[in-house]
């Protein structure tokens, strides 16, 4: 069962800022184990900052530099994927690397270059006929909250200036013990480390963490198509930034205190309707306790995830999905004259993704996402945030090695919270060229 809170997937190639683009087809020959691929756009993002507008103005005033909403740039972007596969064991390696040069510089920005790199690894082995296991590892530096998260949930939606490093391991054992129960055993970890450690308090101690999550399911094969599920999940998330976080009133109330750990119990089943048509779904509860808060603070909520994956033609799909979990946050505003401090929030993520054959050699791609997060404690105990993100591409392949592109995304946040309500359009040309 993939965590954190649905799959690295969506993120793990790293096209932050082009969420809509559909994954290049110029791939090599089926028996060659390499392939290697560049990219080139130009880009406009009006709002490169991902903030509201006042905050710009002020930084520009704070600064005396001239800030700009929205800048025109480009990328280059190289990449390298190689797999070998074996009787029983197939490994995988990828690597992508982004230049971006802006028009502007983006606020903290030293300059108007920003680098991503996205490094990729996987490993799946059968033993034998009952027990399979898979491993892998996502590690990316990068600025961009799509690029830095590890899930279908956001825990700041605004760019962040310099080398922040998110880490996301994941390992399965799957076992049959008879023909009709199974088991899967799974360990994740999620590292999270932002380069912004000043001014006290940070984004490096908001949101710096180690995230670890086990999970042990057992699968009952109830039909052929119909797998029912029974788990467990222990969660302990640690927070590693070190910061006093809500100011020198309250000297104990730091990073740690939002340290928090975590115990689901849910059902499910995983359902093949048709070759074509896969879905997967749990419910159940969760348990948290934040030991370190002296409000001895706990929470019981609700836990959800499902998707729904149809294949419905050639090189064409449409994916849904969504989760109801508990998820960090950038926010850490106190109540007034107290101790309490939000220490999370309680979040519901929706996606939808459509791929689509339009010609033989034009290809199109939607991407929506939705998430409403209602925070927990502090200042903003009852405030709610609405977050919106579209994204459209068309690709045509000119051959076999090179193919344009052309996309538009937009991100809209709804806020209670004064100041940070906002939106952002961008829009890029491009061409692939790949061997």
């Amino acid at each position: 069962m993939r965590r954190i809170v649905v799959s690295v997937g969506l993120v793990a190639l790293g096209t932050s800022g082009l969420k809509a683009d559909t994954a290049s087809s110029l791939t090599s020959e089926a028996s060659k184990p390499w392939s290697v691929s560049a990219t080139l756009r130009g880009f406009y993002d009006d709002n490169i900052n991902s903030v509201n507008p006042a905050i710009v103005r002020a930084a520009s005033a704070a600064y005396g530099y001239p800030y700009h909403n929205g800048t025109f740039g480009f990328e280059v972007s190289p990449a390298i994927m190689v797999a070998w596969p074996w009787e029983q064991t197939t490994l995988s390696l990828g690597y992508v690397y982004t230049f971006k040069d802006y028009q502007f510089r983006p606020i903290g920005n030293a300059d108007t270059v920003d680098m991503t790199h996205s490094f990729n690894i996987g490993l799946d082995h059968t033993f034998n006929e009952l027990y399979q296991c898979h491993v892998s590892d996502s590690f990316v530096i990068g600025q961009e909250p799509d690029f830095l998260r590890a899930g279908n949930t956001y825990s700041t939606y605004q760019r962040i200036p310099g080398d922040n490093i998110r880490n996301y391991g994941n390992a399965t054992l799957d076992g049959k013990l008879t023909p009709l129960l199974g088991f899967q055993f799974g360990y994740a970890n999620g590292f999270y480390d932002y380069a912004a450690d000043s001014p006290i308090p940070s984004e490096a101690g908001f949101l710096n963490r180690m995230e670890n999550l086990i999970h042990l399911d057992s699968r009952w094969q109830l039909t052929p198509e119909t797998v029912g599920i029974i788990g467990y999940q222990y969660s302990e998330i640690d927070y590693t930034g070190g910061q006093q976080i809500i100011g020198p009133a309250f000297p104990g109330i730091t990073s740690e205190t939002r340290n928090s750990r975590g115990e689901y119990v849910y059902v499910g089943i995983d359902e093949t309707f048709s070759p074509s048509l896969t879905g997967s779904f749990r419910v159940g509860g969760r348990y948290t306790d934040y030991y370190h808060d002296p409000n001895s603070a706990t929470e019981v909520s609700p836990y959800v995830q499902l998707s729904l994956r149809w294949n419905y033609g050639l090189e064409s799909y449409v994916q849904v999905g969504f989760v109801h979990d508990r998820s960090a946050t950038d926010l850490v505003g106190t109540g007034l004259g107290t101790g309490n401090l939000t220490l999370d929030a309680e979040t519901s993520a929706a996606y939808a993704t459509i791929n689509h054959r339009l010609a033989p050699n034009l290809y199109g791609s939607l991407t929506g996402e939705f998430q409403d997060s209602a925070y927990n404690g502090g200042q903003y105990g009852s405030d709610t945030e609405d977050f919106y993100t579209f994204g459209a591409n068309l690709e045509y392949r000119i051959s076999k090695n090179c193919s344009t592109q052309l996309g538009y995304n937009y991100d809209r946040l709804d806020s209670q919270i004064n100041g940070r309500t906002f939106d952002r359009n961008r829009v890029y040309l491009g061409v692939t060229a790949s061997y």
